[in-house]
């Protein structure tokens, strides 16, 4: 059995990883560690947890769970584990961090957009940016340190990814418009997050200055192999869970004059992610819905392809919770510890 420790053990993404390796047949938390809950009985915080989980929540000490654990998840906030990670914490335990903290391997970029001076950049490079259908081969049992994508990036970069990586779009021109439901704010009381502020409203916020721009930027350049600047807005919608990501580019233009069609778009996707579990590309003129990917690990893509304007419109919808945070976490677990990608994670998506 893998033995686990989570550290923010009490937010919703750590209340996530608990309900999901509770069905997961090879791993066993050792620790659920909550700075707010101390010595509070799980159940007592999450009550659809009683006669589930009775353990006690403990405290956020490392050290101290590095000797128990063999893979610790930090579903905290930014700046946390950066201030504390040291090498003989890696030398016993790995590690995988919900938080932005190694994600962008620029640190002045990472710095600018956090607004937090980073502590421990000497670890940025060796962590595995834990996008796994992009960067599965770089996740093994060697892997120390992963820096697990967020939610809006995770269904940004998967929807346009296949596009980009073939060279069908523009990417200068690439906008993306995404909504998220509340709980990818976490659980701290917020004055914008209440009931009040949120129900039958629809708001943009971070325009032009939302800090998950340059991550999108940095993978996505990656595939296309040169450098992206883009336009990302995201919203803030009256519902509990769910991504969906609308994004716009115009279609590369060729030396004849000619635009990709549909079916080279098709087979584009059907390139990158007709051998993925947790992909399902719906195709052309389908248009995902978070409804039918709620509780779920998986990315639902469709595609329209705007003949009128030259344009393709590229969507995506995930779970925030789950593939956007918890559920790709324990993704990066199977592989590091080199299990089927599908352990305790085929979870069929809940509906109504």
């Amino acid at each position: 059995m893998i033995k686990v420790g989570i550290i923010g053990a009490t937010g919703y993404a750590g209340a996530e990883i608990v309900r999901i390796l509770s069905g997961h047949p090879d791993a066993e938390i050792v620790w659920y560690g909550s700075r707010s809950y101390i010595d509070k009985r799980f159940s007592d915080v999450y009550g659809n947890f009683f006669k589930i989980v009775e353990n006690i929540c403990s405290d956020d000490d490392l050290d101290t769970l590095a000797d128990k654990a063999d893979v610790i998840f930090t579903a905290t906030p930014q700046g946390f584990l950066a201030g504390v990670l040291t090498e003989e914490l890696l030398k016993k335990v790995k590690v995988i961090d919900l938080s932005a903290d190694y994600r962008i391997k620029d640190v002045a970029t990472y710095e600018k957009w956090y607004g937090i001076e980073h502590k421990s950049p000497q670890f940025i490079e060796e962590a595995v940016y834990g996008l796994c259908e992009i960067n599965r081969g770089l996740v093994n049992d060697r892997t120390r340190l992963i820096a697990n994508p967020g939610c809006y990036t995770t269904c940004s970069i998967l929807t346009a990814y296949p596009l980009v990586k073939e060279g069908l779009i523009d990417t200068s021109t690439l906008i993306i418009d995404a909504k998220s439901g509340t709980s990818g704010a976490g659980r701290g009381a917020k004055l914008p997050n209440l009931f009040c502020e949120v129900n039958e409203n629809i708001k943009a916020y971070g325009v032009a200055s939302h800090r998950h721009t340059p991550e999108i930027e940095e993978q996505l350049g990656y595939a296309a192999n040169e450098p992206i600047t883009l336009n990302f807005t995201p919203h803030l919608v009256p519902m509990n869970r769910g991504i969906l990501a609308t994004e716009y580019a115009d279609l590369v233009v060729r030396e004849d004059g000619s635009v990709p069609s549909s079916e080279e778009i098709t087979a584009a996707y059907e390139k990158y992610y007709s051998g993925e579990h947790f992909v399902r590309f719906l195709g052309e003129g389908k248009c995902p819905e978070t409804k039918w990917v709620e509780g779920s690990n998986f990315v639902d893509i469709g595609f329209v392809r705007d003949g009128r304007t030259g344009r393709v419109i590229m969507m995506g919808a995930l779970d925030n919770l789950v593939k956007g945070a918890a559920g790709q976490a324990v993704q990066n677990m199977n592989l590091m510890f080199g299990l089927p990608e599908n352990t305790g994670l085929d979870l069929v998506p809940s509906f109504p």
